[in-house]
């Protein structure tokens, strides 16, 4: 087996040996508004839920040659934010949205997706998703250096869900339903699989 000290390596290597470790990940497609009233839209694996009392999710998002992206530039600026869950039916869609843009050009747009109001959040969301999350800014930290942070950590509070009828029923979201996609290394990603049950020990 390889043992490797992770500061023996570079950032890039580091990057592919967590990526193609840590799987599948779930995918976030997040929106956000610049404080020109820019519709951004920008998808991020490295996502995940922190609390559920308060309903909190955790966004981390990677900075370059540490600057800021949009999208954690306008949490901090706006404090608010929309998380949609990038399923079967709209992640070629999403897809697009990963291309590099001016901060005044929306990916909306170029994805043609189709922005939805929010109920709590001056953030619009888009409608193409069935699970969508408005969220405000709990928390946003800097990690990786004083002096040259290597991302933007984010916590945020849901305080309004958005859920397909066709795929809730009894208190239950129904996976399958919900078709949701995963990411895995370079350009794969991964679908719901096969299901099975464990019963948790008493």
């Amino acid at each position: 087996m390889l043992s490797i000290d992770p500061t023996s390596i570079s950032e890039r290597e580091n990057y592919k040996f967590l990526i193609g470790s840590i799987i599948p990940r779930p995918i976030a497609f997040v929106t956000t508004l610049s404080e020109e009233g820019v519709l951004n839209g920008a998808p991020f694996s490295y996502f995940n839920i922190v609390s559920s009392n308060p309903p909190m999710i955790s966004l981390s998002i990677q900075r370059t040659e540490g600057r800021q992206k949009d999208t954690a530039r306008n949490i901090a600026s706006l404090k608010e934010f929309v998380v949609h869950i990038v399923d079967e039916q709209n992640v070629e869609k999403i897809n697009k949205t990963a291309a590099s843009l001016p901060p005044n050009h929306s990916e909306i747009e170029l994805a043609g997706l189709t922005s939805i109001e929010s109920v709590k959040v001056s953030v619009p969301g888009v409608k193409e998703a069935k699970v969508r999350l408005e969220c405000v800014l709990e928390q946003s930290l800097e990690l990786g250096g004083v002096n040259s942070p290597g991302c933007d950590f984010i916590i945020g509070r849901v305080v309004q869900y958005h859920i397909e009828d066709d795929i809730y029923s009894k208190g239950r979201i129904d996976p399958r339903g919900l078709a949701a996609v995963s990411r895995l290394a370079g350009a794969n990603y991964a679908k719901i699989g096969d299901l099975f049950e464990i019963e948790r020990p008493k």
